[in-house]
């Protein structure tokens, strides 16, 4: 769970516990839901899902409504007068320096490390025992705003590269890019529309799992997913140039995990 989200939630509990209070609770006002008439039948059952239209999360429509949620809730929470003590607690009580146990691969030792309140651990490597940490991928400066987080991660087996998978917005969609651990220089190799997928080497490039490119719209990023394939990369590829190497058109909702390193 991210830590900016906890304390939210932490709030939340200890106002709901103020109750005690003989303070009188101003009632919330939430903004109105439209409903619509869509259902879908299961195996002979008719089940209704009046709020599909928040599927579409790129929609105006959406957008204003969840800026409406927002502003109830901020509004709300803005008004409880120790918040700003326990942020300042709870601040203080994560803000101390963490480290991962590190794993080994050929000659390098490989780590995370966080000073204390970074959104996310740094991956530092060392050559040996004796060497000096450096580091290899900063998570936190993917994005200015945050918005970009570390997925997956996976070293070849002969130690050259680093292939790691990030996410944007919280989506599950992944993007695959490819560092040398030598010089930390980050390789062209860009690989999109990657879901549900671990990353597997094999001598100069590595498997892993996506569906094909979504339609555009504006909705890529929540439209539905069919036919999931894997794929084998080369280092210094284009991702056209991917091989295909499964797939099975019979099957739409099929996902094949198991590319883990």
């Amino acid at each position: 769970m991210s830590k900016n989200l906890f304390p939210m939630i932490l709030l939340s509990v200890f106002a709901s516990c103020g109750s005690n209070e003989k303070k009188e609770q101003t009632k919330l006002t939430y903004p109105a839901t439209r409903k619509v008439d869509t259902v879908d039948t299961y195996f002979g059952n008719k089940i209704a899902d009046p709020y599909r239209w928040l599927e579409d999360d790129k929609s105006t429509e959406t957008g204003e409504w969840v800026k409406a949620e927002n502003a109830v809730t901020y509004d709300y929470l803005s008004k409880i007068p120790f918040r700003d003590k326990i942020k300042e607690r709870l601040t203080k009580i994560w803000n101390f320096e963490k480290r991962s146990a590190p794993f080994k691969k050929k000659n390098y030792y490989f780590f995370y490390k966080n000073d204390g309140i970074q959104n996310q651990s740094v991956l530092y490597v060392q050559s040996g025992l004796s060497g000096t940490p450096k580091v290899i991928l900063d998570p936190n400066t993917l994005a200015a705003d945050g918005t970009v987080s570390l997925d997956q991660l996976a070293i070849s087996k002969d130690a050259k590269y680093l292939a790691y998978s990030i996410n944007r917005a919280g989506s599950d969609w992944s993007e695959i890019y490819v560092m040398e651990i030598e010089s930390g220089k980050k390789l062209a190799d860009e690989i999109k529309w990657v879901k549900f997928s671990g990353i597997a080497w094999n001598g100069d490039g590595f498997y892993y799992s996506a569906y094909g490119t979504p339609k555009a719209g504006g909705s890529e990023l929540s439209n539905k997913n069919e036919y999931h394939k894997v794929f084998f990369h080369k280092v210094g590829d284009i991702q056209s140039k991917d091989a295909l190497v499964y797939e099975d058109k019979k099957k739409s909702a099929a996902e094949f995990f198991g590319c883990n390193n």
